[in-house]
């Protein structure tokens, strides 16, 4: 809530995704960007994107052939198979200017957050908070919605020195559950049950913020239970 993204930056861009360019164009690293999490603009120019992107996919008949390409381009992909930030990587490689000159690498702020670095600092990002607001009276304040952003600009002077996510940290823009595969259905048995016990625990999380910006400073955590 308290986050604005910087659209004004992307006037010139199609898509923004979390990446490096010395990764991509100089070391030709597959995980030069992360694919999982990106802002994509409502074009013609996107929807001719996404279309070449889903050629590259398992639903293609091609799809064998391209997994043997990236092997062969990326030195640090240690498995065969194609995958879509292989592809977008491949893209913005071969063709520059037609993708890669309205795509945005996006390394200044957080915009995908990997679930296991963040979820075990949210108390301690609640408590600070909850900390910063008794000792600055300003921030205590509560406030609608539509004002949210003027606070947020105000607390960010107290966390500029911050570390994105971690510690006494901001907030965290997206919490990205990578790996835990919930939608397929196959429930990645390496994380056990803690994807869901995590997921319910920045669910929560993120109610108690909207929550705590409307009402008065907590004297304690709120989390919600199963029953609401």
């Amino acid at each position: 809530m308290d986050f604005k993204i910087p659209l004004e930056k992307y006037e010139d861009y199609n898509l923004v995704v979390d990446g490096w360019p010395n990764l991509i164009y100089e070391k030709r690293s597959w995980i030069g960007l992360n694919a999982g999490i990106f802002l994509i603009r409502n074009c013609q120019w996107s929807i001719d994107f996404m279309k070449l992107w889903a050629s590259m996919s398992p639903i293609t008949s091609n799809y064998e052939k391209w997994g043997k390409t990236f092997k062969s381009i990326f030195k640090d992909k240690t498995f065969p198979e194609a995958d879509d930030q292989s592809a977008l990587v491949y893209l913005m490689l071969k063709e520059k200017h037609t993708w890669a000159a309205r795509i945005y690498l996006e390394n200044e702020y957080s915009l995908q957050g990997y679930w296991e670095g963040i979820v075990g600092t949210l108390d301690n990002v609640t408590d600070n908070h909850v900390r910063l607001e008794r000792g600055v009276r300003t921030l205590r304040r509560r406030h609608a919605e539509k004002v949210s952003e003027f606070y947020g600009a105000m607390r960010e002077q107290y966390l500029k020195d911050a570390g994105d996510g971690r510690g006494f940290g901001r907030r965290p823009f997206i919490t990205h559950f990578t790996g835990c595969q919930p939608c397929s259905g196959d429930h990645n048995p390496t994380y056990g049950d803690s994807c869901w016990k995590e997921m319910g625990r920045a669910l929560n999380f993120a109610d108690n913020q909207y929550l705590h910006g409307c009402s008065g400073v907590y004297e304690e955590h709120n989390y919600i239970d199963d029953n609401g």
